[in-house]
């Protein structure tokens, strides 16, 4: 979180978008540090937007920061396509101000911040997808 704007204000969420599950983060209000709110299991669009309106209120998030997952070369995949489909449904159903950010290796510096850590594997599955969200976040 940079926070350098004096005209960004207010919490931001970060959403590591998933196919199975949500990693969330979200940041204080000045945008400088980033807290991990674990996960969201997903289980349908309706349910999806439920909880993330929830996340955004209890909150009080002014504006999403989605993962963006590019490969390496910058090419779009097939997360990215579902990515900024989300991202239009964010912005329509929730009036939310969305922005993409390029995620590239936010799961792997993830994982390796929680092998150092000496969590068992058990453990490190619970936990990745909201710091992968806070790592988006950091980067923002």
């Amino acid at each position: 979180m940079t926070g350098d704007s004096s005209e960004e204000k207010g919490r931001v969420l970060g959403i590591d978008l998933g196919t199975r599950r949500m990693g969330l983060a979200v940041s204080d209000p000045g945008r400088r540090i980033a807290q991990s709110l674990g996960v969201i299991q997903r289980k349908g669009l309706d349910r999806d937007l439920e909880k993330l309106g929830q996340v955004i209120q209890d909150q009080e998030a002014t504006e999403i920061v989605l993962g963006l997952p590019l490969h390496l070369d910058g090419r779009e995949s097939q997360g990215s396509r579902r990515s900024r489909e989300f991202a239009a449904i964010l912005e329509k159903e929730l009036g939310m101000k969305v922005r993409l950010v390029d995620e590239s290796l936010s799961t792997v510096e993830a994982e390796d911040i929680l092998l150092q850590a000496d969590l068992s594997r058990k453990k490190r599955k619970k936990v990745i997808d909201g710091l992968a969200a806070a790592i988006i976040l950091r980067h923002t």
